[in-house]
């Protein structure tokens, strides 16, 4: 079994900024990718930024510059560092983490439970 606990969504003014974490715990064999999706009300779930072995973050082109996505591999942990947050980015972020349970199991996503994340004056 595997649990992924997130945290740090709030609400603030234009401008300011979050953390968000999501650490991961119980059956884990190997991260391959952590990362954060986003959804609006009314639209799709969208990649805002990922980040995994052997290669460099990658963000969605909207928050470039903005954001910065880190993680602690020793907590098994991942973070999302959102910076000049704009009311555009109120949405409900998921941390996903692509991970082998065990050894002998191929990759397979989870997903948080989501924590909202609003900008408004």
């Amino acid at each position: 079994q595997v649990q992924l606990v997130e945290s740090g969504g709030g609400l603030v003014q234009p401008g300011e900024s979050l953390r968000l974490s999501c650490a991961a715990s119980g059956r884990i064999f190997r991260i391959n990718a952590m990362g954060w999706y986003r959804q609006a009300p009314g639209k799709q779930r969208e990649l805002v930024a990922t980040i995994s072995i052997g290669n460099g973050p990658n963000y969605a082109d909207s928050v470039k510059g903005r954001f910065t996505i880190s993680r602690d591999n020793a907590k098994n942990t991942v973070y999302l560092q959102m910076n000049s947050l704009k009311p555009e980015d109120t949405a409900v972020y998921f941390c996903n983490v692509r991970l082998r349970p065990l050894s002998d199991i191929p990759p397979f996503d989870y997903w948080g439970q989501g924590t909202q994340v609003t900008v408004s004056s």
